[in-house]
């Protein structure tokens, strides 16, 4: 009972945002944007205000959820071909008529996490059972009550275990989580405790949760993340894992970590926000151009970009300097106070 959503009525792209409390507008008091007119919209009813998100249904009949209470909320696409959905009333489930199959994504928020496995956090039935266009009335606890286009009330029943998993997820408790995926033993739990402890950055957690799922990359780059000395490090490596690049660059910067923040658009070879952070910080730029010589050598192709092309000049390129200084880098960052290590 902490927000109102209203969709615009002369633009049904549109939906406000205000304070249940206090009527006030949310954030900025810009309303949200979709690219086509919303049908149906509706809340979530569980968790942190600031967690808060939102379902939808545009004219195409897909379904959206945005976060939004960010500060550039945006729509992430989670289903199509759906008619009709309602949010669980005790934890953060999502339930819809999608396609003629009745769907339930255990944790919606996977797509903040790791879109990759959406598919192995839902629930999936067929509807035929209930009838031609069935209306989803309410979704409490475990049980999902619908109507049939012949007026007909009809229940249905889902597994009580995804809930008792989001408690523990909310309460941090992760080695509870743990034992109880290990003792149902389902797939689609596991992949919902992979996205929700990579979520909350518990990297231990989620590197069982995906060995349990067979994601072996994801594992590694886990592994490597576990190994890096500094705290804030480690949550901008989690951030890049969720595809959060600029909250990631934030977290770097914040701690004064610029190297590392260069060294993460390097390996994502996104060359000019490198350079523009080395130059702004007037170190490291000789770093960016080795490796992107380097770079471009592999391609067998010549410098084309006049930023580059014209500090490749001005600035000599010496690798035994370039090591020397990164490995000072790295042993500042493990003498940096607070550091945690690896268990």
């Amino acid at each position: 009972n902490d927000t109102l959503a209203v969709r615009d009525v002369k633009d049904e792209r549109l939906i406000y945002l205000f304070e249940a409390a206090s009527g006030k507008a949310v954030g900025s008091g810009k309303p949200i944007q979709h690219q086509l007119e919303i049908i149906e919209a509706c809340l979530d009813q569980c968790g942190p205000a600031m967690e808060r998100q939102l379902a939808i249904i545009d004219k195409n009949r897909d379904v959206y959820i945005a976060k939004v209470r960010r500060s550039e909320a945006a729509f992430i696409k989670l289903g199509t071909m759906v008619s009709s959905l309602a949010w669980n009333d005790a934890c953060n489930m999502l339930a819809a008529i999608q396609d003629n199959h009745f769907t339930i994504w255990y944790y919606p928020s996977v797509v903040y996490a790791d879109r990759d496995i959406l598919q192995l956090t839902q629930y999936d039935k067929n509807a035929s059972e209930f009838g031609k266009s069935p209306q989803i009335l309410s979704f409490a606890d475990n049980y999902c009550v619908m109507r049939r286009a012949d007026g007909a009330v009809v229940t249905t029943c889902t597994s009580p275990y995804p809930a008792v998993l989001h408690e523990y997820a909310s309460k941090n408790r992760w080695a509870d989580a743990v034992k109880l995926c290990r003792f149902i033993k389902d797939p689609a739990m596991w992949a919902c405790l992979a996205a929700m402890s990579a979520y909350a950055k518990d990297l231990s957690t989620a590197e069982i949760a995906y060995a349990a799922i067979d994601e072996v990359d994801k594992v590694q780059y886990i592994a490597y993340i576990k190994d890096i000395p500094s705290r804030e490090g480690r949550n901008a490596a989690m951030a890049l894992f969720c595809r959060q690049s600029a909250e990631a660059e934030s977290i770097l910067l914040q701690a004064g970590l610029i190297y590392r923040a260069i060294e993460m658009h390097i390996n994502n070879h996104n060359w000019d926000r490198a350079l523009d952070l080395a130059i702004k910080n007037k170190t490291h730029v000789d770093t960016v151009l080795a490796y992107r010589q380097k770079y471009l050598s592999k391609l067998n192709r010549q410098e084309m970009d006049k930023k580059f092309a014209k500090f490749a000049q001005e600035v000599t390129i010496d690798w035994e300097k370039i090591n020397i200084k990164i490995e000072n880098e790295l042993q500042k960052e493990k003498e940096r106070p607070a550091v945690v290590k690896r268990k």
